[in-house]
């Protein structure tokens, strides 16, 4: 009997081999066209893609739910009644308060940060 569970063994043991090695068989893959940037080159501006201004009749304000207006000089959707601008990264509104910054009432410049 145990010679006959080492035979089955060895059997399919050599079988599971012979498909695994044929099986296997990656084709070889081409490197990749688009050239890798390493961390010493200068970082250089990346164009952001365009806000899509039909989302101003959409959005509102996550606080007030009153609406926002666009600020393209700083990519940036303001509410002025409660002076937040929610930024606009990779086409895409960040609508996350804690995300967004705190500006001057009547100015869009500011340093203050509302995340904490």
């Amino acid at each position: 009997m145990v010679f006959n569970v080492l035979r089955r063994l060895s059997t399919e043991t050599a079988v599971v081999r012979r498909c695994v090695v044929h099986r296997l068989r990656v084709p070889a893959i081409s490197p990749a066209v688009v050239p890798a940037r390493s961390f010493t080159d200068p970082v250089q501006d990346i164009v952001q893609p365009p806000f899509d201004a039909s989302l101003l009749e959409v959005l509102v304000c996550p606080l007030s739910k009153k609406p926002l207006r666009y600020e393209a000089e700083t990519n940036e959707l303001i509410n002025d009644d409660h002076g937040i601008a929610y930024p606009i990264i990779n086409g895409i509104p960040n609508m996350i308060p804690q995300d967004a910054r705190l500006i001057q009432k009547g100015s869009d410049a500011s340093t203050q940060d509302c995340s904490g």
